[in-house]
């Protein structure tokens, strides 16, 4: 019988290997590109699947479960592992009861991301192994084979993904839930409780696996040559660079292809290397596999012909390999360039069209509310990870009291619940008269909508306890907190500037729900009476999208993308944005 096959997203074949793999223990914080791994799971039988308050903590409850017996899973982009780190390395330690499987999305050329981390240093770092698929199919079969390899060399197994794969789409089978009996736990405190005692044997153990997984690597069937019709070039690649370096050399060359891309196959890469008369490594990001080849004496072309930065293009590496251009595409030409910008009704835009009215210096963090930097709000002075703006805040003003007057701190309310709050206790703590902004828009907007603590819903839709943003900041020592709509933009103003005026901590939580949700949906449209607009251009000032010279260089105002939100109403002096059921 000819097996199911089914179009699926790279993240959806990870969900579906899940499924068939057994696992029946889900938990991730949601970043782009690993979002959509979570929220396919938890349509699968058999699967539970959460959202945690941050990547640590979702990795713990994974690591918990998996002590418990059961195959567990994590999900979460390159900079979550940074936070997910401290667990990761001692579970390396402690090894698994049930297999545990980490997935990370690296995003390469900083699509939806602060930095282009490679996150292969962490299997290196941590001594685990970690696989790297190609394409959909292989997402979906190397999630299974990471829960054999876990369970057998007793480890956490990182399964690597990326932009492209996590959001492209191929062919994959459909194979059934394998019968998966849960392990017994039993006490164990040598091998689960890291003390120093138990550290250093279990520091050598992991040394001997790694040796056991280097000698597994060179057989596993995920690593294989593609000899090609020639010997003169051979490839080393992984992942979305081998299928971009498969398109550009064709079958002219032959291809060390790597599904297990930590720890290394040397034999393998070696016999490569004697076949042929040029050896390349092309991949993205560092010079990873490079630096190992070069380590053990193998000469290999790279780094040196291809950038440590971004996506390569097939156009890239055939000019790099075989010094040759492929004919241009009509489009390949420069396109003008479409900066992000946050949605028409976004309540984010009042807040920031407030802050910089008040030319505040604001520390900022990660969500859509990081978009207030663009121009022409330009009103973000600082980004640099999740729950970085309170801290930094109270660094800032610790060492500078006299900007207190003129500096907040702006966070969303899911990166408050991720990881603002142990700032604000610190703020509270070192008795800093900071003021920080919560954007409460009631959902984790950039990457998707997805619920997080302080909504009231889980992930399949739950009524759950709903966070009180008041009441926890109020619980850690804050007294004055105020909360305000940020349409309502004298309130906001009032707010802030009386709480800039504090000599304490304080807080001001601008809530109302993200403009895409559902409630938020008024059917309220608005249009420009062209006889009152004197194309003063002040409506302009905020960046809706809504909003947009005319042929004839006054303001138009696109109805169809119009929320209704009047925010730009408000700010026109002249009454000219009216409601379209008005009379002119």
């Amino acid at each position: 019988m000819a097996q199911n096959k089914k179009l699926m997203l790279g993240n959806q074949a990870v969900a579906r290997g899940l499924h068939e793999a057994g696992c029946s223990f889900v938990s991730s914080y949601p970043g782009t590109p690993s979002s959509e791994i979570t929220k396919f799971a938890a349509l699968e039988e058999g699967v539970y699947a959460e959202w945690a308050p941050n990547e640590k903590v979702a990795l713990e409850g994974a690591i918990g479960a998996s002590f418990a017996g059961v195959r567990a899973f994590s999900a979460m982009k390159h900079v979550g592992l940074n936070v997910a780190a401290d667990p990761l390395f001692t579970v390396a330690y402690t090894g698994v009861n049930g297999g545990l499987v980490v997935a990370v999305a690296d995003d390469m050329g900083c699509h939806s991301s602060q930095n282009e981390q490679d996150s292969r240093h962490y299997a290196r770092a941590a001594k685990v192994p970690m696989l790297e698929p190609a394409d959909s199919e292989e997402c979906r079969i190397f999630t299974r084979m990471a829960f054999e390899i876990s369970e057998e060399y007793d480890t956490p197994v990182l399964l690597r993904l990326s932009t492209r794969i996590s959001h492209s789409r191929t062919l994959c089978g459909m194979e059934p839930s394998v019968t998966y009996q849960a392990k017994n736990y039993v006490k164990n405190a040598s091998k689960f409780v890291m003390v120093p005692a138990a550290a250093r044997p279990a520091h050598a153990g992991l040394e001997k696996r790694m040796i056991a997984l280097q000698k597994y690597s060179e057989d596993i069937v995920i690593n294989t040559i593609e000899w090609g019709n020639k010997r003169e070039i051979g490839v080393i690649a992984s992942g979305i660079a081998y299928q971009a370096t498969r398109e550009a050399l064709g079958d002219d060359a032959s291809y060390l292809k790597l599904g297990m891309i930590y720890p290394l196959p040397l034999d393998l890469i070696k016999k490569l290397s004697e076949s042929v008369d040029e050896l390349w490594v092309i991949e993205e990001l560092d010079d990873f596999i490079e630096t190992h080849c070069r380590k053990n004496g193998i000469e290999v072309n790279g780094k040196e012909s291809l950038s440590l930065l971004g996506e390569y293009t097939v156009q890239q590496i055939r000019q790099a390999v075989l010094s040759q251009r492929l004919p241009e595409a009509p489009m390949e030409s420069a396109l003008p360039i479409r900066p992000p910008i946050m949605c028409p009704g976004c309540s984010h835009r009042a807040a920031f069209h407030i802050i910089k009215k008040l030319k505040l210096t604001v520390m900022g963090d990660i969500g859509c509310y990081t978009l207030g930097s663009a121009p022409p709000l330009s009103a973000m002075d600082f980004c640099v990870c999740m729950g970085a703006s309170v801290s930094a805040l109270h660094g800032f003003l610790k060492s500078r009291p006299e900007y207190a007057e003129k500096t907040v701190g702006v966070i969303g309310d899911s990166t408050f619940l991720h990881t603002g709050i142990n700032g604000l206790m610190n703020i509270v703590y070192n008795q800093t008269p900071a003021t920080l902004l919560i954007l409460d828009n009631s959902t984790t907007g950039m990457t998707g909508h997805q619920d997080h603590p302080g909504t009231g819903k889980t992930l399949d839709g739950t009524t759950a306890y709903a966070v009180d943003l008041e009441a926890l900041c109020r619980s850690v020592g804050v007294s004055r907190v105020k909360t305000a709509d940020p349409f309502d933009l004298d309130a906001t103003e009032k707010a802030i500037k009386e709480e800039l005026d504090a000599n304490e901590p304080s807080v001001v939580i601008l809530k109302r729900p993200c403009a895409l949700l559902p409630v938020s949906r008024t059917g309220c449209k608005y249009k420009i009476s062209e006889d009152k607009c004197t194309k003063c251009r002040r409506c302009l000032g905020i960046a809706c999208p809504a909003l947009q010279f005319g042929i004839n260089g006054g303001i138009e105002l696109d109805a169809n993308i119009c929320s209704g939100c009047g925010l730009c109403a408000k700010l026109c002096k002249f009454g000219a944005i009216v409601k379209e059921d008005s009379q002119v």
